[in-house]
């Protein structure tokens, strides 16, 4: 069984993502409710042009959409940032 930070990785590239950054903060959640039940706490950034045009609130949709199956069990926790490639700073060398 894939891991949920794979699962995750895994629905997130029909967004075509250019990058995608995702940090599983679940240890520092230990003893919340949330954790208690398995639900997972995570930081994603993702970098796509399929946000181009779209307000926060539609991006964050989007991202809710394709992770719908997990959301509330595997995922207790999610706090996004979606960028499209202009909005985001160029990698440092």
């Amino acid at each position: 069984m894939k891991s949920t930070a794979a699962q995750i990785d895994e629905r997130l590239r029909m967004l075509a993502p250019i990058e995608l950054e995702l940090i599983d903060d679940s240890a520092h959640h230990a003893g919340h409710a949330g954790a208690a039940s398995g639900g997972g706490h995570y930081n994603l950034r993702i970098v796509s042009p399929r946000f181009q045009g779209l307000g926060r609130v539609a991006r964050h949709r989007l991202v809710y959409a394709s992770l719908a199956d997990l959301m509330g069990s595997a995922i207790h926790a999610l706090a996004i940032e979606a960028l499209t490639p202009e909005e985001s700073p160029p990698s440092r060398p």
